[in-house]
């Protein structure tokens, strides 16, 4: 069976909603979103070393599927990408920042030059990676049992209201799983989720993914995943 445990700021008990109708509730506030921009803050341990954090700002359209990102700080700042559903072959389109900046490449999602220092292809990016990524691991622990949802509450994360649920995965299973803890940030008023960190059975941080100054509003067009966008430099 799993185990569920509530715990309020300053002790005590609080109200904890079952973990499937949590889930629930989560993929419904996800799916009213239609686009929206933010900055992407992503940092991933590669061959057991920690890499430092990129920051990246990021357009994303749902349908269909649209994905524009530039590096806004070194060692990639003025990097972008840019990848479309059906477009280009399947393949995206990028370009390094600085001195080889000209260079432009056509790029399948999994080949090695993108995936080099990386866990998950570019193509799992965005708050509904997030979402899936909770969402599978917490119904296979569901179905196993052997997930602890506990829920911690509040915390202000990128300026904003969130709460906070932490998912712990018995340690023997947690090798069929991404982590054996992931320490999720879910925003108050759209219960969207903003940060996800998993750790692995050492308690070592392995995946962190963020999203600050989250725009729902942004009323993305085609230009905004055009590569003749004068703003861009495709």
């Amino acid at each position: 069976m799993f185990v569920i445990t509530a715990m309020a700021a300053h002790g005590g008990e609080i109200a904890q909603p079952d973990p499937e109708k949590w889930l629930v509730e989560a993929e419904a506030a996800y799916d009213r979103v239609e686009s929206y921009t933010a900055i992407f803050h992503k940092q991933q341990r590669i061959a057991g070393k920690l890499l430092e954090e990129e920051n990246i700002f990021l357009k994303f359209r749902k349908k269909p599927y649209s994905l524009y990102m530039k590096w806004v700080t070194e060692p990639y700042k003025g990097s972008e990408l840019l990848y479309i559903v059906g477009w280009n072959k399947g393949r995206i389109r990028a370009h390094r920042g600085g001195f080889f900046s000209f260079i432009v490449r056509n790029l399948d999602p999994d080949d090695p030059k993108l995936m080099k220092d990386n866990l998950r292809p570019v193509t799992s990016t965005g708050v509904g990676f997030l979402l899936e990524t909770v969402a599978i691991n917490m119904r296979k622990a569901i179905k196993a049992g052997v997930l602890t949802f506990t829920r911690r509450g509040k915390e202000k994360v990128y300026g904003r209201d969130t709460q906070v649920i932490v998912i712990d995965i018995s340690y023997e299973n947690a090798e069929d799983y991404d982590g054996a803890q992931f320490v999720i940030n879910q925003d108050v008023e759209s219960k969207i989720l903003l940060r996800i960190r998993i750790y692995d059975r050492d308690g070592q941080l392995v995946e962190n993914y963020g999203y600050e100054n989250l725009n729902l509003d942004a009323r993305l067009s085609d230009a905004d995943f055009d590569p003749k966008n004068p703003e861009y430099d495709f």
